[in-house]
């Protein structure tokens, strides 16, 4: 006689009778927990799908000593950075079958510790770390030792996991692709010269560009105005540039701004690249910009399945994900 699940949620008795099994050995198979023939586990869950069983999180909990949840602590309020990460982390975490709990601690110390108490008290199986900066940050004060995975804004102390940017790569990809177009005299404009990414995607962009650098790494702002104050600034030296790389999509979007009110064509008297691929920005200029996609996603990804090894008792390496270069007409005209 079917089961008129009208009338009562679904139990893990009926899972049990239509796979054939004891109710210890149904919970065995939905927890993955004991040892079980493959078949048997298989054909409990498929019991379990067919009558659309739900589990107790709580007895879940309860039996293996796990609450099944992460929390992620991150200090980018505006969401730009912890977004493609988040979503990255849970793709993988999912996959262990676990929720994340995003705390925004909007870089205040005293937040972030009573995030961290709160999460500890709720017993959460790991923590990732992450934030809008790929400065190092010091390493989080927890009460009592959790798995904890960095990414992004790596942790100062090397023994931590940390999931980080090759930046100086993702610069490098942008500065070999305006020499292979011939370009010859290159400037490179980027944000404060106290910022880690800053000053590794100058390094990169450097190390490829040589001579082809009309002067050295030109800092400022994280901003459009700045990239409109640098092209003043480029247009009172020697050198007329034929190409611009600049440290982010925000800059580069200024500086196409800039020249096209001096009368230059982008691209055709100057190339310009960005770095970040935000849509926002990089769509919306005009002309669209070829630019770096950090690959946050897959950061998140990474750092997501680092953190399931942690808890699963394994030691990731720390690794840095490799930037790739999204072209398009700010580089190589319509």
């Amino acid at each position: 006689m079917p089961l008129d699940r009208s009338s009562r949620p679904v139990r893990i008795t009926d899972v049990a009778a239509l796979a054939g099994v004891s109710i210890g050995t149904a919970s065995k198979a939905l927890n993955d927990t004991g040892q079980l023939r493959d078949e048997t586990r298989l054909r409990v869950k498929a019991a379990a799908e067919q009558l659309g069983f739900v589990g107790d999180a709580r007895a879940r909990a309860l039996s293996s000593g796990r609450t099944w949840t992460v929390g992620m602590i991150t200090t980018d309020s505006f969401g730009r950075f912890t977004m493609p990460v988040l979503l990255g982390a849970e793709d993988a975490l999912s996959a262990g079958e676990m929720m994340v709990l995003v705390c925004d601690t909007r870089d205040d110390h005293v937040r972030e510790a009573h995030y961290l108490r709160s999460l500890v008290a709720r017993g959460v199986d790991g923590i990732v770390v992450t934030g809008r900066s790929a400065d190092a940050r010091p390493p989080i004060d927890v009460p009592v030792p959790v798995p904890v995975v960095y990414a992004l804004t790596p942790s100062t102390d090397p023994s931590d996991v940390s999931i980080t940017l090759d930046d100086p790569a993702g610069a490098a990809a942008a500065a070999s692709h305006l020499l292979g177009l011939g370009r010859r005299r290159v400037a490179v404009v980027t944000g404060p010269a106290d910022a880690r990414s800053a000053v590794d995607r100058a390094r990169g962009a450097a190390a490829v560009l040589g001579d082809r650098m009309v002067c050295g790494p030109v800092h400022g702002e994280w901003s459009e105005r700045w990239g409109r104050q640098a092209v003043d600034l480029l247009d009172r030296g020697a050198v007329a540039v034929d190409a611009v790389l600049c440290g982010n999509d925000q800059i580069a979007r200024g500086v196409c701004d800039r020249l096209r009110e001096s009368g230059r064509s982008v691209p055709d008297e100057v190339a310009v690249t960005g770095y970040d691929d935000w849509d926002v920005l990089a769509l919306a200029s005009r002309p669209p910009l070829t630019t770096v996609d950090m690959r946050l996603d897959e950061l998140g990804r990474i750092a997501g399945r680092a953190l399931l090894e942690l808890v699963a008792g394994n030691r990731p390496a720390s690794t840095a994900v490799t930037p790739s270069l999204v072209v398009r007409e700010s580089t190589l005209g319509a």
